[in-house]
């Protein structure tokens, strides 16, 4: 989908395909009414905004057929996996707002029972042991026109099999030495079922069983086993899977066990991001970023980090649905979700960005006033806050023009203005620099209009916030944009890769005075900056004395703009 289509995410929970398979296969009574799905991450890695779609599927189906989502870890790797991974992946899920309570797996769990099927396929002459290198094996399988060789270890008897397969257990050979492969149809015009390897050797420890297997299934055939012994009903995998499913449901016939549905969707594409693990891992370790919670990262850390709510990227993921084909997703779409979000529940602070400083000449030396703020100007049962207001003041740089436009309605030389809920101030000169450059605006002030309304009636159409210079903290503010330049970064020229469109300014860093009260906010705290956008306490670097905000997104919407144009057309 692109920023032409909103009418589509509109229009997204009415198509969602897999959700009318599932209506009707509990209707017809398939399955025995049961629903039964699963989030089946490799603990390899941390998930991203891809991640989060297919846990919200999941997670969503079984709750709206009363059903269960299993968490499993397809923990078959030990050289990539660590528990670093097991523990972000259930902060993440836990985050979002699903639980699978006492359904947590790991395919470890199965791994002697996944032995027992491998044992069988061999005496049922359906898997033998390949004693070829990785390379003549990957050699021999032929391309996408021409079939693949037999091995000329594929007539091994059943007997030898077994024997080799049970001493590939034992630890007597080597790693890559040989590997169980299944005894499918090397001229398959499927290359994955031209005899696909069901084990490998892989003399590593593993995070939970140690060094108790020196032998490790691959992803294809722990994947079907698993959701069988778990009773998974539907099986949902991204397009990526499709043709993997003949394998999928190979094993499983050729054990004769339970066997559940697969089904695909299209995986979630994002423009200005990339969602290959590869890649990510990439600009981690060649410091693109900070590190993987790195909020210009797609990663669901990272969005936690930058203040997205868990709610909001739920509804972002029901708004694109659920796609039989591979599309493209307007990053707009997801920012419009999150400004929607927090437009409901961000509490309003002042914080100036760009200061300049404004006197108020007649306001009185030494004194000090407090306003009251509504915490949100929508919701009273918010409460309020207290702003303490002095003589001198920081407003933002950009409220003022010494040459203004006749419908310039903020600061400039004799134009009046609102300080936000505070007085009317009118500019009566300016103080410049050496360099002629306007460092402090004077102004005087109508005492008569405290709170931001005037005895006489007259109307004023500018609205500036503010901060008092005496009161103001000091805060870092780190204005995050996109971190890819191109709307697509994997579609690039030749000879230039995603790299070449990373963004130099996806990440400004500038010191702000903002309000008293936002230096007390606890981490993780979201807020919106008058005027300005929305903000989130950063959880990593803040502290109490130097509060750290991360922004998370502008007020301007340009998606909510190209929805309402094309109701419009």
């Amino acid at each position: 989908m692109s920023s032409k289509q909103p009418q589509e995410a509109t229009d997204a929970k009415r198509s969602n395909f897999i959700r009318a398979i599932v209506a009707e296969d509990v209707l017809s009574g398939k399955w025995g009414g049961r629903v039964v799905t699963r989030f089946p991450p490799e603990p390899n890695g941390y998930l991203h905004i891809g991640h989060a779609k297919s846990i919200c599927l999941n997670f969503g189906i079984a709750q709206e057929f009363k059903g269960h989502c299993n968490l499993r870890f397809d923990d078959t790797n030990p050289t990539k996996e660590d528990v670093e991974y097991v523990d972000s992946i259930q902060e993440d899920v836990h985050w979002l707002g699903f639980d699978w309570g006492k359904r947590r797996y790991y395919a470890s769990d199965y791994f002697e029972k996944l032995y027992q099927y491998a044992e069988a396929l061999v005496m049922r002459g359906l898997a033998y042991v390949d004693s070829q290198s990785a390379e003549a094996i990957r050699a021999s399988r032929g391309t996408l026109t021409e079939p693949g060789e037999n091995s000329p270890y594929r007539e091994r008897s059943v007997e030898e099999n077994l024997d080799l397969f049970r001493r590939m257990r034992a630890g007597e050979f080597e790693d890559g030495a040989c590997v169980l492969r299944a005894k499918i149809d090397m001229a398959s015009p499927n290359v994955l079922m031209r005899d696909p390897t069901l084990y490998r050797i892989r003399r590593t420890a593993h995070h939970r069983t140690g060094t108790a297997w020196v032998i490790y299934p691959m992803y294809d055939f722990t994947h079907c086993l698993s959701d069988s012994i778990e009773g998974v009903t539907h099986s949902l995998c991204t397009l990526e899977f499709e043709n993997n499913r003949e394998l999928y449901d190979w094993v499983l016939d050729a054990l004769e066990v339970y066997h559940p549905q697969q089904t695909e969707f299209a995986r979630l594409n994002l423009t200005y991001t990339v969602m290959s693990k590869r890649r990510l891992i990439q600009l981690v370790q060649e410091g693109c970023v900070s590190g993987w919670d790195d909020p210009r990262m797609p990663t669901i850390c990272g969005l936690r980090r930058r203040g997205y709510p868990p709610e909001a990227i739920r509804d972002f993921c029901e708004r694109i649905g659920v796609a039989k084909a591979d599309n493209m997703v307007d990053y707009a779409m997801l920012e419009h979700c999150v400004r929607e979000r927090l437009n409901d529940v961000a509490p309003r602070y002042m914080a100036v960005l760009n200061p300049i400083k404004l006197t108020i000449a007649n306001y009185p030396e030494g004194q000090t006033e407090a306003f009251e703020f509504p915490n949100h100007p929508e919701k009273p049962e918010e409460g309020s806050r207290k702003v303490p207001f002095s003589r001198v003041l920081y407003v933002e740089r950009d409220d003022f023009r010494e040459e203004a436009p006749r419908k310039w309605f903020r600061l400039a030389p004799g134009r009046e203005v609102r300080l936000r809920y505070a007085y009317y101030v009118t500019c009566k000169e300016v103080v410049k620099n050496e360099a002629g450059d306007v460092v402090e605006i004077i102004c005087e002030y109508d005492p008569e209009s405290r709170g931001g309304a005037s005895p006489d009636g007259r109307k004023v159409k500018g609205a500036l916030h503010w901060v008092s210079a005496e009161h103001a903290r000091t805060a870092e503010v780190r204005l995050y944009d996109r971190l890819f330049t191109q709307e697509n970064p994997m579609n690039v020229p030749e000879g230039k890769t995603f790299m070449d469109c990373i963004n130099p300014e996806s990440l400004t860093t500038i010191q702000a005075y903002v309000e008293p009260a936002l230096g007390d906010l606890p981490p993780g705290a979201r807020v919106q900056f008058e005027r300005i956008g929305y903000f989130c306490m950063d959880k990593e670097d803040a502290t109490p004395e130097a509060p750290v905000f991360n922004r998370t997104a502008t007020l301007r919407d340009t998606w909510a703009r190209v929805e309402r144009s094309q109701q419009q057309s």
